[in-house]
């Protein structure tokens, strides 16, 4: 048995499959994939699966939209310098780019700035506004930011500046004193709540540009699709169209970004997510973010491609630097192996703190619980990171309840950004893992897989997946839809990637074999027996390789419901396996205390079982028992297996004097022997065993067993190596000899534990554990 990573949410499954309109030309499929997301009309299904440009609102219902353009025309009427203040991810950069070009438009004396990371910190400064008032500056526009720059906005105001925010980040208890505050939270007739900075930003060129943007449609999916705001509403027909305008934009920097990633064709949310919006983001981690936004303003496709490149090479650098980090908080959290924190609160010095966002979304993947990241400034007696959180805990209310401990605060419910004071690191650890505590149960500390549909191996074809992709583009609030493929048994599993860190494994269909994938998954290859039936959740795509296109599945968790046997019998690499394996709670079982082998796996607690002893084992189900030699009957493996009920039994025992490949000598042998003494009335043992073997294609110790068994049942007598009859025997049953006994039983346990087929060991061991067998020997009567 392997249990699942995540919690399995299998309740749409029981949804009945009622349509939403039966003139809409899409399958049930679609249609109950739509039900699901909350579509229950026919008007809806339309206008979500056909999204269109004129479905977008009037970007004057915005609060102070009106107010925002008469100043900018007011400013350059008057010839001001105006000033973009922006953020350094990719929602900022993109915001930045958005506004910058549409001011340009428009005539007005436009330059942006974009505060470093590791020096200014996040958001608005007022070191950043004196040196703007010193170059003249006049008007001052945030995007992406400023929701929580109360102090800026005063130090505003004592320079004469005009400032315009325009975010979409939560909305704190003080609203900054601005000139104008274009936020979609806080518009009192903007109807849709949820756009991302970008998309603020691209309804201020709209209405500053009195038509319609088409032409920054490239720019503003960009920061839609990586900053993860739900992906509905105004987001989802921004992001669709934005796609379509991205796929054959001309603009130099983003057809220079393409190239170097390697994107070919119809551009998806993934290569934005995955690609782009990575990329982008890794300016603003390492350095100035300032590059990127150059990149996408600039018109010269050779400064497009130098950017580019240099954009790749800090991409690679990002990716080594939390890597290392992440190994560093990993061992910091699992060093007290007592108990892991309801939230998880980890900080170093020398850290880079434009990395640890992702360090913490690293930590809540791999740990189930949020994650807080910091960097430690002695000098300054600071603490500064980010946190990521799971579905059950929201960041920001419950880091508001703790307001008074942060100097700095801002973000969402699933990540946020913080300064603080050293001394209140402890603080905040135990407060919030005191709220999650109280808060939350046990299974909140799960990743949640809302499962949409079963599916068969045979239902997972090219046609299906493309018309699941029309519900594309998919993300936040829109997640691509996952499936359960239920108990089909792998014929090929091996670990793939450099590192043999993901999983792949293949199933035999009607048609051609279909692959699973799983990224991250590959600890997983020695926990799922080579012929268990696994259950795997996963998302339905499309494999292309050299123009050949198949369908396959990216596994999100897999699980075996089932007991599995993990068979290593012979093997001489057994100590390896269970290394790999890193089993913490686990049983060995020795039934042979002379046996050398009883040298135990780590992990695995030995227990010596015989008969008298079988009682002194644990009854119940037991996670993982690993048998390390033979017993000396089938009886006590039996009774051994019902008591202790297994989820993975481990049979790592080997044979090294097999009974099983000796002849057990047959009635008629025992017959003919015993004619053959009477006939020449004595036998030398030592002297002519091997004449007789040799003769009769015997074994040496088929003779001497023989002789053995006579004599304990006394039918013979043997002194100084020469057997006589007895002239006076008691009849007796083969089956009366206890060494006749332990060769039968010795066979019959190698036979059905050893030399049997892993198939048939596995079914004998299922019969077991169902309940206890009293195996009856077979006796033979006489001779």
């Amino acid at each position: 048995m392997l249990r699942s990573k995540a919690k399995w949410d299998v309740s749409a499954l029981s949804e009945p499959s009622v349509t939403i309109d039966d003139s809409l030309s899409v399958s049930t499929l679609t249609q109950r994939l739509l039900r699901q997301r909350g579509i229950h009309t026919k008007e809806a299904a339309l206008e979500f699966l056909t999204p269109d440009l004129d479905k977008l609102h009037d970007p004057m219902l915005f609060d102070d939209m009106q107010k925002s353009v008469d100043r900018v025309r007011q400013a350059v009427q008057n010839d001001e310098r105006v000033l973009v203040f922006g953020d350094y991810d990719a929602d900022g950069v993109s915001a930045t780019t958005v506004m910058v070009e549409a001011l340009r438009e428009v005539g007005a004396t436009v330059d942006y700035y974009i505060p470093n990371r590791f020096t200014e910190g996040y958001g608005p400064n007022e070191a950043a506004f004196r040196k703007a008032k010193e170059a003249g500056v006049s008007l001052i526009i945030t995007v992406d930011t400023g929701i929580a720059a109360v102090h800026e906005a005063a130090v505003a105001k004592e320079l004469d500046i005009d400032l315009i925010i325009t975010d979409h980040h939560e909305v704190q208890e003080q609203l900054p004193d601005a000139y104008a505050l274009l936020h979609p939270k806080h518009s009192s007739h903007y109807p849709f709540p949820e756009l991302a900075g970008v998309g603020v930003a691209f309804k201020f060129a709209h209405a500053l540009l009195e038509e319609f943007p088409k032409h920054l449609l490239d720019l503003v999916v960009i920061g839609t699709i990586a900053d993860l705001v739900p992906l509905h509403g105004e987001n989802r027909i921004l992001a669709y169209c934005g796609l379509k305008a991205i796929t054959r934009s001309i603009r130099p920097g983003i057809v220079a970004l393409k190239n170097i990633c390697g994107i070919e064709g119809t551009m998806t949310e993934e290569d934005i997510g995955f690609m782009i919006g990575p990329r982008i983001n890794a300016v603003g981690r390492l350095q100035d973010a300032s590059p990127a936004v150059q990149l996408m303003l600039t018109e010269d496709d050779e400064e497009a491609v130098a950017l580019a490149e240099m954009i790749q090479q800090l991409n690679q650098q990002r990716q080594k630097v939390v890597a290392d980090i992440s190994k560093e908080a990993e061992a910091m959290i699992e060093a007290d192996e007592s108990k892991l924190s309801s939230v998880l609160v980890v900080g170093k010095e020398g850290w880079n703190p434009g990395v640890l966002g992702i360090v913490a979304s690293k930590l809540v993947q791999k740990y189930d619980r949020p994650a807080i990241v910091l960097a430690f400034d002695p000098d300054k007696g600071t603490a500064k990171g980010s946190a990521r959180s799971i579905d059950a805990f929201d960041l920001f209310v419950n880091c508001m309840e703790v307001r008074h401990l942060f100097t700095h605060f801002g973000g969402h419910s699933q990540a946020a950004g913080m300064t603080l004071p050293l001394e209140q690191v402890d603080l905040l650890r135990s407060s919030l893992s005191q709220m999650a505590d109280d808060k939350l149960a046990p299974e909140d500390f799960s990743q949640l897989l809302a499962i949409d549909g079963k599916v068969s191996l045979d239902e997972i074809t090219l046609e299906k997946i493309h018309e699941i992709n029309s519900l594309a583009p998919f993300g936040m609030g829109n997640p691509k839809p996952l499936f359960m493929l239920e108990k089909e048994v792998p014929r090929e599993m091996r670990q793939i990637g450099s590192q043999l860190n993901h999983l792949k494994l293949q199933f035999k269909a009607e048609g051609a074999p279909i692959d699973a994938v799983g990224f991250g998954l590959g600890e997983l290859y020695n926990q799922i027996a080579p012929q268990s039936s696994v259950s795997i959740v996963g998302e339905l795509s499309v494999n292309e390789w050299n123009g050949r296109k198949k369908p396959q599945v990216m596994m999100k968790d897999l699980r075996v419901d089932d007991w599995q046997l993990f068979d290593l019998r012979g093997n001489r690499h057994a100590k390896k396996f269970f290394d790999q394996l890193a089993v913490k709670d686990g049983l060995a079982i020795a039934f042979d205390r002379t046996n050398t082998v009883h040298s135990t796996f780590d992990g695995f607690k030995l227990q010596f079982v015989d008969e008298e002893r079988l009682h002194e084992l644990p009854e119940g189900v037991i996670e993982h028992v690993v048998f390390l030699d033979l017993p000396n009957s089938l009886e006590l493996m039996s009774n051994v297996l019902h008591r202790l009920r297994p989820r993975n039994v481990y049979t790592a025992y080997r044979v090294h004097d097999a009974a099983f490949l000796k002849t057990l000598p047959t009635r008629e042998h025992f017959k003919w022997f015993y004619g053959m003494v009477r006939k020449h009335e004595s036998f030398h043992l030592e002297r002519d065993s091997g004449k007789l073997a040799s003769y009769k294609g015997w074994t040496k110790e088929t003779v001497e067993f023989i002789a053995q068994v006579f004599f304990e049942l006394g039918f013979v007598k043997i002194e100084n190596g020469l057997l006589t009859l007895n002239p006076n025997p008691v009849k007796k049953d083969l089956a009366e000899s206890q060494q006749y006994q332990q060769k039968l039983n010795q066979l019959q346990v190698e036979q059905t534990l050893y030399f049997s087929s892993y198939q048939q060991l596995k079914v004998w061991m299922d019969e077991q554990m169902d309940t206890v067998v009293n195996v009856k020997e077979e006796v033979t009567n006489g001779l």
